[in-house]
């Protein structure tokens, strides 16, 4: 009996072990074989198709040959990379007030005294980013003086004055630019940028460096935006010169807008007389003019109030500058991506092409002023 077991044992081990197993094929053999045909002898049958084609078969001959990069030539071709240039342009009367209602005709671009035709035509009511950038050393803004009171005053007042969809973000320098907050529509995070500026830590002031940092993380920023700058413009440890920097913020072409701060304290440091007074004044006065020239060369404006009782409206010029300009659009007749700089100018012109006259409410011609970038930098072809 015990013999009887044993074997039953091992003949079910033998049974399991050949079906773990699996089955056993030959190396010859394939998984897939070759769909054989049959040809049919009914004559009223169809021919047979086959998947194939002949390898012998002669290639379709083709009208488009290939050139050197190996795309066809005469064929379709279709272009993504058109040059197409933006301006933000105000139109001004004798008082500094835009001048509304200007219809599209009535614009002419020279791009290098070259006359271009505008395609697109829109008045500036839509959405901005904006940097506020202010300049808080202990040069002119030591605390509690009134300097310090009047730099966190404005900046306070220009952030309450923006619509909510704007986005804004703030900037401060002194010893080097340093970002309080980046661009956003939450006026909390504003505010709290803002209560940063407190006690300056350093006596030195590098608007230069600052202009050209900002403007190099706003360039690549879609649709319209804007630089308020709240600055004495002076400048004392820049690394870049006013000269490379008066091409950087041309070649970025974003709009300057620049007020400057502390300027009854300039007339009474030059009220005092002697050395000293005069070269304070001297270098307030170059700096008002350095200032006036990013503005202008950039499309932007630049305001210097002497009194506090000014600021409501300056504020409200850059706030109807910001909201009034019109917004042309171009396809440059020179499509060539050289790097070149190109100076534009934009003229109101009649039917005839000629200067346009504009009369106020009392029949009398308005001196109009007409501002935008002085040009813009062609990109590069890319390799």
């Amino acid at each position: 009996m015990k013999y009887f077991a044993l074997a039953a044992v091992c003949l079910l081990g033998i049974v399991l072990g050949s079906r773990a197993q699996g089955p056993v094929t030959q190396g010859s053999e394939t998984v897939s074989k070759k769909k054989t045909t049959t040809t049919s002898t009914d004559p009223d049958a169809p021919a047979a198709s086959t998947d194939a084609a002949d390898p012998n078969a002669a290639p379709i001959p083709s009208k488009y040959k290939p050139n050197k990069d190996g795309l066809p030539q005469g064929g379709p071709t279709f272009r993504s990379d058109v040059l197409t240039v933006t301006l933000d342009v105000a139109v001004l009367d004798n008082h500094g007030n835009p001048v509304p209602k200007i219809p599209q005709e009535k614009f002419r671009i020279l791009e290098d005294n070259t006359p271009q035709k505008v395609t697109g035509f829109s008045i500036g009511e839509a959405p901005m980013t904006i940097c506020l950038v202010v300049e808080f050393s202990a040069k002119f803004q030591r605390l509690y003086t009134s300097g310090w009171a009047q730099t966190l005053n404005d900046a306070y007042y220009f952030v309450r004055t923006l619509k909510p969809e704007d986005y804004l973000a703030v900037i401060a320098y002194d010893l080097r630019p340093e970002i309080l907050s980046d661009f956003s529509t939450d006026r909390t995070l504003a505010a709290q940028a803002l209560s940063r500026l407190r006690i300056p830590a350093f006596s030195e002031s590098t608007l230069y460096d600052t202009l050209v940092f900002t403007g190099e993380r706003m360039q690549d920023i879609e649709g319209r935006k804007a630089i308020v700058l709240l600055s004495s413009g002076v400048d004392t440890i820049s690394k870049l010169t006013y000269d490379k920097t008066r091409k950087a913020v041309q070649d970025n072409g974003i709009p300057i807008y620049a007020i400057g701060l502390l300027q009854t304290q300039r007339e009474m440091a030059g009220s005092r007389g002697g050395m000293r007074g005069a070269q304070s004044d001297m270098n307030l006065t170059m700096a008002n003019l350095q200032m006036t020239t990013f503005a202008t060369e950039t499309g932007g404006r630049a305001f210097f109030p002497r009194f506090e009782g000014e600021m409501p409206a300056v504020f409200q010029a850059v706030h109807d500058s910001l909201r009034n300009n019109y917004v042309l659009t171009y396809q440059p007749s020179n499509q060539a991506k050289d790097g070149k700089y190109r100076r534009l100018k934009v003229e109101l012109v009649n039917e005839d092409n000629q200067p346009l006259k504009v009369l106020d409410e009392k029949g009398k011609p308005l001196k109009l002023q007409i501002m935008t970038k002085a040009g813009y930098k062609a990109p590069r072809e890319v390799e």
